[in-house]
């Protein structure tokens, strides 16, 4: 009982922050997160050869010159799945939160985010003894029990050998076969062999997005003196003096090659990547990838098919990478481009089969190494947000 009244003014306080905090940051784009098969139109965007031919929307097409289609928002059920860590390496933070904690805030927005939609969601909770397995229900108290139950896991003793992520990440594509959205919130810390694999297969059924939480001294040392330093998985101890400036530049420069080794990872495994850090507002960086994402997905549909991979990096907003940017409608070759899905667009008006993708799940996936993010086009493979 005593777990249960710590836990319920803490979770509503969160709730309290991250709903208006959303309200206010996405100002009514919560439909917009999983455009798919529906009945409420979305955004226009150009024709390409497969599309539904009962969705042209003929204004825009008028006005532009070039076939438009409308996409729909999503009006049915989706399942959302969390796969979160919380060994004990997850016990450690330095600045405004732990890294456990930022794990359960993660979670909930997605949670909050998705449930008014009516959405199912279910996870998978890591600890030091196993996997915990949480079914998937709709609803506000459904969610509520799942974070509480999150809250109260207990915290991992130093030294207790624990559950590898990738052996987590493969139970959860084992037992969950209805296509949808997975949320992988970790540190990471597992060698990137261990979990690359399996986060690979499940991007083959499941959108999966990647949440890497982590502590400023993660990056790097300040100088504080002499440190005890324990490795909370092995329980190991070692002290260290932190006034080497050599040492400090050290620990800097392997801490940079672990988080790149993380993103390329990340990267090759084919799924979306969001950086989180304690001392961050993980609030705003939440929001912008989400909205990033959008705007990616919207330039890719307006530029057609490019044999560019979609890979971007975004680091405290700032987005770099080799992603398409439409044609100007006044190019030579946002011209030919028109025509060309103008004349796909006739021929499949001339046929009585034209294809249609009114059926198709809301949870469809790609093939393995192409992660998605839902109701986006195909999503950067190691994004970030600091």
């Amino acid at each position: 009982m005593s777990s249960y009244l710590t836990a319920e003014p803490a979770l509503r306080r969160l709730e309290l922050t991250i709903t208006r905090r959303l309200d206010g940051l996405l100002q009514g784009e919560h439909l917009g997160l999983f455009p798919g098969p529906g009945s409420e139109p979305a955004e226009a965007r150009p024709y390409q050869a497969g599309d539904d031919v009962r969705r042209m929307d003929w204004n825009v097409t008028a006005r532009t010159n070039e076939p438009h289609v409308r996409e729909l928002v999503a009006d049915r059920e989706l399942e959302i799945w969390a796969l979160l860590d919380a060994s004990a390496s997850m016990d450690f933070g330095t600045a405004s939160m732990e890294k456990r904690e930022l794990a359960l805030a993660a979670l909930a927005a997605v949670g909050f985010l998705t449930q008014r939609t009516g959405n199912r969601m279910g996870a998978h909770l890591l600890h030091g003894d196993g996997v915990r397995v949480l079914p998937a229900r709709t609803g506000r108290p459904h969610l509520m029990a799942l974070l509480r139950a999150v809250f109260s896991l207990p915290r991992t003793p130093p030294g207790t050998p624990g559950s590898l992520l990738g052996a987590a990440a493969d139970q959860l594509c084992r037992t969950v076969r209805r296509r949808g959205l997975v949320v992988v919130v970790s540190d990471f810390l597992d060698a990137p062999r261990t979990w690359e694999g399996p986060l690979r297969r499940l991007t083959a059924r499941h959108q999966v997005l990647a949440v890497e939480v982590l502590d400023p001294r993660e990056l790097s040392l300040p100088d504080v003196g002499v440190l005890t330093l324990v490795d909370p998985e092995t329980g190991r101890r070692r002290e260290v003096s932190t006034a080497g400036a050599r040492l400090r530049l050290r620990y800097a420069e392997a801490a940079a090659g672990q988080r790149a080794a993380i993103e390329a990872g990340l990267r090759r495994a084919g799924v979306a990547h969001l950086r989180l850090r304690t001392d961050g507002d993980w609030v705003r960086d939440l929001v912008r990838h989400v909205l990033k994402h959008r705007r990616l997905a919207h330039r890719s549909a307006a530029a057609g098919p490019s044999p560019a991979p979609l890979s971007t990096t975004t680091t405290a907003g700032r987005p770099s990478g080799n992603g398409p940017s439409p044609e100007p409608a006044g190019s030579g070759e946002g011209r030919r481009r028109g025509l060309a899905r103008l004349a796909a667009f006739r021929r499949a008006l001339a046929r009585s089969d034209a294809p249609s993708e009114e059926d198709r799940p809301l949870g469809q996936g790609r093939p393995a190494g192409r992660g998605q993010v839902v109701g986006e086009g195909p999503p950067p493979g190691g994004g970030e947000v600091a």
